[in-house]
């Protein structure tokens, strides 16, 4: 499930880009397609870490991959083991609303990034996430620990406290929103319901084939029910 738009990046040979908690490299992949972008995914769970290794080892031996370094390693979002300005490009999706200490976090991923280049931060949507919430208490601790909700605006004011400017904001995944309030009405960790595995297939088969019905329904319900805001800023010069 890819969260940013890489379209809007102007992504360009000789870009050194950085998913953070960047899980089974979903992003890390997408970003390594590019022609001879370096693209490393860091993560604080080893197992995900290893997840986001094969994948991307597949993506290499399939031929999906632009030429470029690839790498994985583990690190602390609060405290990145890289030197200042070393990035172009800084991609943070469905993060830091687990982290306690997102100042922080934030400023370290402003550091390592270029001035002028670009941070993407994605984070669940205030209303559907909320829904989660009331719908079930299990909900938030059986989907990684999700501490905090937060207002769109709120999240852009602290982003742009450390030295960003939002430059475009969007909302992606709408068809996620009922299936994850399904999930919670049926009991999140739960796995013998067989409407949710039938709407989980449902999703599967939209990611793998990208049909046109449901992309054009996508679209059109993002603005209202988008079960992520993803946000672009540009670190001042």
């Amino acid at each position: 499930m890819i969260t940013v738009d890489f379209s809007r990046l102007g992504i360009r040979p000789g870009y050194r880009i950085l998913d953070v908690g960047c899980g089974s490299g979903r992003h890390t992949c997408e970003a390594s397609r590019f022609r001879e972008v370096a693209a490393f995914g860091a993560d604080i769970n080893f197992d995900d870490l290893v997840r986001a290794r094969n994948n991307l080892a597949f993506h290499e031996k399939v031929g999906e991959q632009g030429g470029g370094p690839w790498g994985t390693l583990a690190a602390d979002i609060t405290r990145l083991p890289f030197r200042d300005e070393y990035f172009d490009l800084v991609i943070c999706s469905e993060v830091l609303e687990h982290i306690p200490e997102h100042e922080r976090a934030v400023r370290e991923m402003v550091r390592v990034l270029k001035p002028g280049r670009d941070l993407v931060v994605s984070v669940p949507r205030r209303l559907p996430e909320r829904i989660c919430w009331a719908l079930s208490d299990d909900y938030y601790h059986s989907n990684g620990g999700h501490i905090r909700i937060y207002r769109t605006r709120e999240l852009i004011t602290l982003l742009e406290s450390s030295g960003l400017r939002k430059w475009s904001v969007h909302f992606a995944h709408s068809l996620h929103s009922p299936y994850w309030w399904l999930k919670c009405l049926i009991g999140p960790t739960r796995n013998d319901s067989g409407l949710v595995n039938l709407y989980h297939s449902l999703l599967v088969w939209d990611m793998m084939k990208r049909p046109r019905i449901t992309r054009t329904l996508d679209k059109l319900l993002n603005p209202l029910i988008g079960k992520s805001v993803v946000i672009y800023l540009r670190k001042e010069l």
